[in-house]
Parts: structure tokens; sequence; C-alpha cells
């Protein structure tokens, strides 16, 4: 039986979902660990997956506008809702990143209970089932090639990180005993200052995306030398290539023998637009500019 191949946008639609759903789970029982446990940072904890859940909430619409087809007023798709969605995730970290750390500092001034051993076991199911999500995300985000599921990806990341500060927290706390109950509130300070820094990381390839910033050398040079295999074609002169969504759009100036017809020089043209398109590469268009040089 032949496989048959899911388009991006469902297998993003899909990943985002299976996050959501494991995200509100966690939230659940983290807070409540965290409540019964007498730890704030759990509970910190708590709020960076919540933080995930509308983020993620975000991506999932974000995707669903950008699987819109093209329209009148939008000829170009609305691709961009895409990248829109990384940068509004990334907000979303730097957000609970403040609420984290603000929270964290009160309790560090604020004297409080030793944490529950409990909240240990908690927090090391927590840390293997987030790191296991942030792997597969980033998986199937390089796979398609998206900033967005990929910037969701590191949401599961942060929360990782901040499980294991909570971990570490409560373990010196409970290992060195009284007078180091803020030891799990240090950890919950530390963990937002990684998660600010993650954000920063995820915010410049989106926002270069909105502005229309030229995709990776690789994906420039495949082009080229895809348009070149046409036996007409002198030369690649010009190459421009845009992102919109999961997909490319395509300009391209290619040098062909002057003394050709313009209906020759159109069936050039077409034949490389024709090999784009059919490519593996997301090509959704391709305009192409024959410039006429001399005969050899």
């Amino acid at each position: 039986m032949q496989s048959i191949d899911v388009h991006p946008s469902v297998k993003a639609i899909r990943t985002t979902v299976m996050g959501i759903a494991i995200s509100i789970t966690l939230v659940f029982v983290k807070y409540a660990a965290g409540y019964l446990g007498h730890s704030y940072a759990l509970m910190a904890d708590a709020t960076e997956t919540a933080a995930d859940v509308l983020s993620s909430a975000l991506l999932w619409l974000g995707l669903r506008i950008a699987m819109k087809p093209a329209d009148k007023e939008h000829p170009y798709g609305h691709g961009k809702a895409e990248p829109l969605a990384a940068i509004l995730i990334s907000l979303f970290l730097l957000g609970a990143a403040a609420w984290i750390g603000w929270h964290a500092i009160y309790y560090i001034r604020t004297p409080h209970q030793m944490p529950r051993r409990f909240t240990l076991a908690i927090l090391l199911v927590v840390i293997m089932i987030k790191e296991g999500m942030f792997r597969y995300v980033l998986k199937v985000g390089k796979s398609i090639n998206s900033q967005a599921v990929k910037s969701d990806a590191w949401h599961h990341r942060s929360d990782a990180i901040t499980s294991l500060a909570a971990f570490i927290g409560i373990l010196v706390a409970l290992i060195l005993g009284k007078g180091y109950e803020s030891a799990d509130d240090w950890a919950a300070l530390i963990a937002s200052g990684i998660i600010v820094i993650n954000a920063i990381a995820l915010l410049r390839p989106a926002l270069n995306e909105v502005m229309d910033a030229a995709p990776s050398n690789e994906i420039v040079t495949k082009i080229r030398a895809l348009a070149s295999q046409n036996k007409d074609v002198r030369l690649v002169e010009k190459c421009y290539v845009r992102k919109m969504g999961f997909d490319y759009f395509v300009d391209l100036h290619l040098q062909v023998d002057g003394s050709l017809s313009v209906t020759e020089g159109h069936a050039i043209a077409h034949a490389v637009k024709k090999l784009l398109l059919e490519s593996d590469l997301m090509i959704k268009d391709v305009l192409v500019h024959v410039e006429p040089v001399s005969p050899v």
C-alpha cells in the first residue's frame, strides 16, 4: 500500500493539539502538587505550563489561518499568520518568565514551609514528558520548516527547564534543611532567566520571516541548481526567495540566447517554473524574467 503524504499544516496542527492536551493535564497535576507540597517553584512551573497552553492555542489559530487559500485581498495566501503566531508565542514566553521571576523574588523574601519530598517524584515524571515532547515537536517543526512549530517545541523545553530547576531547588532545600526553604524559589528565578534567553532566540527568526528576510543559503542554492539544469539557461542571474507560511515564492532572472524568439524564451521560462514547482522544496509559485544575451 502506498503511503499518503500529509500536508505540513496538518502535521503541525496534530502536533499542537497533542501538546495542548498534555500540557492541560500537567497544569492541574503540577499546581495541585505544588500547593499540597509547599513548593512555589512547582506552582510557578504550573504557570509556565499554562502559558504553554495559551501559546499553543495561538499557534493552532495561526496555523488554521495560514491554511486558508489565497483570495482577492490576500493573493499570496495567509501564510504570514504562521510567523506571527511564533512572535506571539515568544512574547508569551517573556511574559511567563517575568511573572515567574517577580513571584520568585517575593517568595525568596517571604518565610515559608519546607517543600515536601513527593514533589520530586512528580517533577521527575514531568521533566521526562516535557523533554520527550520537545524532541518530538522540534523534529516535526524542522521536517515542515515551521518557525512557529519550532517555537512551540522550545516552549516544551523551557517547561522542562523550569521543572528541572524546581527539582534541583527542592532537592537542595530538603538536603540542607531548615533555613534553606528558599532554594526552591531561587531555582524558579534562575529558570525564568533561561526562559527569557530562549524567548529572544525564538523571536528573531520569526521577525525576520515577517520582514521577508532571505531564507537560508541552502534553499537558494538548490533553486539555482535546479534552474541551471535546463540546457537553454545560460546563467541564473538573480534568485530572490521569500517564505510565506510553509511555502516559498521565487523570483528568477534567467539569461538565455538573445536570438531566440519570444515563444522560445517563454517555453524555457515555463519549463524552469514547472521543474521548480514539481520539486520537493515546497515552492508555491515562481516568477521568471528572461534576460536575452548575445549569442556565443
